[in-house]
């Protein structure tokens, strides 16, 4: 298992799947037992990934979102991500960074979420995610 084109196809997934509420595509990149959790102050999320974004997306939409590079060490990845959405009819920035944890086929096992938001639709800030490309 290659970590680094791990953590690319899981950051590639996310970007399209949360703008189509795919949550299969998003589930299918985690083993059966793998560990979610949207914050480290949570316990982990009943049903895993496929659980929580089933109950994520039912408030969501509009969604923009982009993924910078991963960083890489070992079977760990640190994944930049930035989302500007609609949630329950008002405006709202996601900005955060998720640690995942490989297995050797290339799964996740471990999935934790460092996020902020605020309550308005905002592009990122110049020099956000360098070589993530444009958001907006």
């Amino acid at each position: 298992m290659d970590t680094v084109q791990a953590a690319r196809r899981w950051a590639r997934t996310w970007e399209q799947a949360w703008r189509e509420h795919d949550a299969p595509a998003i589930a299918a990149l985690y083993r059966r037992d793998a560990q979610y959790r949207s914050s480290p102050f949570r316990d982990p999320e009943e049903g895993g990934a496929l659980g929580y974004v089933m109950r994520a997306f039912a408030g969501e939409s509009g969604v923009v979102c982009r993924f910078g590079p991963p960083m890489v060490d070992g079977r760990r990845a640190a994944v930049e991500w930035w989302a500007a959405l609609d949630e329950d009819g008002a405006g709202t920035t996601l900005a955060g960074t998720t640690v995942l944890t490989f297995d050797e086929d290339g799964l996740v096992v471990d999935h934790v979420d460092y996020w902020r938001h605020a309550e308005q639709r905002m592009p990122p800030y110049p020099g956000w995610a360098a070589g993530a490309g444009t958001l907006f």
